[in-house]
């Protein structure tokens, strides 16, 4: 036990309800004040029934446990769960940090819609000191939270800077204001290929890991662009009757059901395996295209879908891409390019390692004061 710190009943320090639901179509476009969903913001509505920040727990679907705040005046749906406190003994800050330190997997039932009710959250016992201790603690975990944000906004501006230098040197791509020669996307691919039918590659096909298996990529991979995730492995069995759909280094996923439209390249390092259904991948024809100039050019497309309003489904379609027309600029124009993205990647690798570093100071730091 922490000298000098009050031990209570969340349930007891604070008020935990779930507020009434407004159905979808009750959302207005241009409503006056934000309304709050599961997962932080999900339209406009006219009212309000909150006037100050809440701390809100999703206490419904695949990510309970996830912790939100609220702006002023704001209407909060009932599947995020409102914390607020009762007294003023205990600073927002200070509870919104002990809110994020929790472990909710213990509390959290049901396996087709998890959940988390206040009859199971009320009860935890949580730690808290005085209140000159509680703003001393929220003002050093702000400063490391801070820095974080300031580095990933660096990491925004050189985003940034290559789509300029994108744009600069190709123009638009779709519109083929420079000119270039028409080319359509399967013209600049080895293959385009989409994941195997879901009963090719059911979940009763899925084995622990060992020596002898193949790992399975999933949509996640491409959304989180991350390969080491995941722990879906297949037999070597099943790998020989799927080697269609093998992942190779070098290869371009693309997630293409649910969130569509996310890029990872498959980098050298990578596990053997097979991507699954929700996964289509690129195979490109290096005499035609290089990697930076290509998955640059995806996301513009990807990016005009959306401003159109067009159906971005559509983008998950291996007949529509393969049938898209671009300009396809001279494959020197696209090396430069690529050299000039390397030398941008490479500064963005730093700050990428220094916010780890934070991230591991302030998950230290919230061990520290909140174990």
């Amino acid at each position: 036990m922490k000298q000098g710190w009050t031990y209570k009943k969340l349930g007891d320090l604070c008020d935990i309800y779930q507020p009434k639901t407004l159905a979808t179509e009750q959302l207005v476009a241009d409503g006056k004040y934000y309304v709050y969903g599961a997962n932080g913001i999900i339209g406009r509505y006219n009212d309000y029934n909150h006037e100050q920040s809440e701390i809100l727990l999703t206490c419904r679907g695949a990510t309970c446990g996830t912790i939100n705040i609220s702006q002023p005046y704001s209407w909060i749906n009932g599947n995020a769960m409102v914390i607020h406190r009762k007294s003023e003994d205990l600073s927002f800050d200070f509870l919104k940090y002990l809110m994020l330190s929790l472990d909710y997997s213990l509390i959290i039932t049901g396996a087709a819609q998890p959940q988390i009710t206040r009859q199971k959250i009320a009860p935890i016992i949580v730690k808290f000191p005085s209140l000159s201790v509680q703003q001393s603690i929220v003002s050093e975990l702000d400063k490391i939270n801070e820095l974080i944000r300031l580095k990933k906004e660096q990491l925004k501006d050189y985003d940034n800077l290559a789509q300029s230098i994108f744009y600069e040197m190709f123009g638009d791509p779709v519109v083929n204001e420079k000119g270039w020669d028409n080319s359509t996307i399967e013209s600049v691919c080895s293959s385009i290929v989409r994941g195997p039918f879901g009963s090719a590659l059911k979940k009763e096909f899925f084995v622990e890991s060992t020596n002898d298996t193949y790992k399975v990529y999933e949509q996640k991979h491409a959304i989180q662009k991350n390969h080491i995730i995941g722990s879906y492995y297949i037999t070597k069995e099943k790998f020989q009757e799927l080697r269609r759909f093998e992942v190779f280094p070098g290869d371009i996923i693309m997630s293409c059901s649910g969130t569509i439209g996310e890029f990872y390249q498959i980098p050298k390092e990578a596990e053997k395996g097979v991507m699954n259904q929700a996964l289509l991948k690129f195979t490109l024809n290096e005499n035609r295209t290089t990697t930076e100039f290509f998955m640059f050019l995806m996301n513009f497309i990807k990016n005009s879908f959306e401003t159109k309003g067009t159906g971005l489904q559509n983008i998950g379609s291996v007949k529509v891409i393969k049938s898209m027309i671009l300009g396809l600029p001279p494959l020197s124009l696209q090396q430069l390019f690529a050299q000039r993205i390397e030398l941008i990647e490479k500064q963005k690798a730093e700050i990428q390692s220094t916010i780890a570093d934070l991230e591991t100071l302030l998950a230290s730091r919230m061990q520290y004061w909140f174990d």
